[in-house]
């Protein structure tokens, strides 16, 4: 997937030293990478630097004496964005908002400008490169991202005056249709009921590019669950059927070890059967994995239509915060991975054994 995106020119926003080792093993230019999060490692930063990231996304003032102090033993400049937090709601799940006062991230809005300008004074070995911000994820509304766009501009434009700073980075977060994704594949149904549908590219470009333009400055954002999380499928075989005395368990063979989003965020996806059904008939009933918690779903009081022990149900919308937050509870291995172009189907990661699960473990 990586490979794909970096071929069509893409860029990545990382939060790791891993998840920029493996971008550029995937082809990805470390060019076009800027690092996030709110605590990188003085090996991060040394291995980030090595690689001529194109930014380091500051989260905090420490941080940048941090990166200056590295840089300069290294004999090196660093480049480096601020991120404000502009205390935005972004009217999404509390576990995936960013951009309010209590959130971790970024530096206060009140205080931007004074980190600014110590940094500028007190920090020799950093290039101050742009302004960074990033209110939320899952948005399906554009009033949140405007809010913050207008609240930040009249500070891009402080810095840049000051600075001469060559980018504003405004975030990403730009959500997905979830509940209706097999249906939304079809273009035409975008036309109908356009009102009610989840925020397109289309609207939410017309309304922040016409704030953008007069900066003159580069604008990077971070689509990431909109390019991908669509396109991604989790396939599961049903097991066995429980009939309970308050519900009807379908019990698969997929967990919230493969797909965590329904436990951690009571994230919803529509769940499909991969064999046309006989008829209409649906029943309403838990889908649940193998794993040893109740907090194991997949979904909860949904209705599917009637799927018989040994057939196989499609999890759909799985591409964003699907694998790469996958794990090896219960010592169960990952599933295998498959890219699919067209008619060409590629196993791009191969299933685990056990014996890849158990690796690098040793008795003492």
């Amino acid at each position: 997937v990586l490979n794909t995106i970096a071929k069509l020119g893409g860029g990545f926003d990382i939060v790791s030293a891993g998840e920029l080792y493996r971008v550029i093993k995937a082809g990805g230019d470390p060019a076009k990478c800027t690092f996030a999060g709110v605590g990188k490692t003085r090996d991060e930063i040394e291995y980030a630097l090595k690689q001529g990231i194109y930014c380091f996304n500051a989260e905090s003032e420490a941080e940048l004496h941090y990166i200056n102090q590295v840089a300069g033993e290294l004999g090196m400049q660093a480049p480096v964005a601020v991120r404000v937090n502009p205390n935005v709601d972004a009217k999404t799940h509390a576990k995936i908002t960013t951009g309010k006062s209590e959130n971790k991230f970024g530096i206060d809005f009140d205080q931007i400008l004074d980190v600014y300008a110590r940094v500028a004074a007190d920090c020799p070995n950093l290039i101050i490169k742009g302004l960074q911000m990033h209110i939320g994820s899952q948005l399906t509304n554009v009033d949140p991202f405007l809010e913050a766009v207008q609240k930040v501009i009249p500070l891009v434009t402080q810095v840049t005056k000051s600075y001469g700073i060559e980018f504003f980075s405004i975030g990403g977060g730009i959500g997905i249709n979830y509940k209706q994704s097999l249906d939304s594949g079809d273009s035409a149904w975008w036309q109908e009921n356009a009102e009610v549908h989840p925020l397109t590219i289309q609207a939410y470009a017309e309304a922040v590019v016409p704030h953008l333009e007069p900066l003159g400055l580069r604008i990077l954002c971070e689509p990431g669950r909109f390019m991908v999380g669509n396109a991604g499928v989790m396939l599961t075989k049903v097991l066995y059927e429980k009939r309970g005395s308050a519900k009807v368990f379908k019990i698969v063979d997929a967990g919230m070890n493969d797909l965590i989003r329904p436990t951690l965020y009571e994230g919803w996806h529509q769940i499909v059967p991969l064999k046309q059904p006989a008829n209409d008939t649906v029943e309403k009933g838990d889908v649940v994995g193998p794993i040893c918690e109740s907090g194991d779903f997949l979904a909860q009081n949904r209705e599917l239509p009637l799927v018989k022990e040994g057939e196989y149900l499609a999890v759909l919308s799985a591409g964003a915060y699907g694998f790469t937050m996958a794990s090896n509870y219960n010592t169960r291995p990952m599933p295998a991975e498959i890219l699919v172009e067209d008619e060409k189907a590629t196993v791009v990661r191969e299933r685990q054994t056990l014996e890849d699960v158990l690796k690098g473990e040793h008795i003492a």
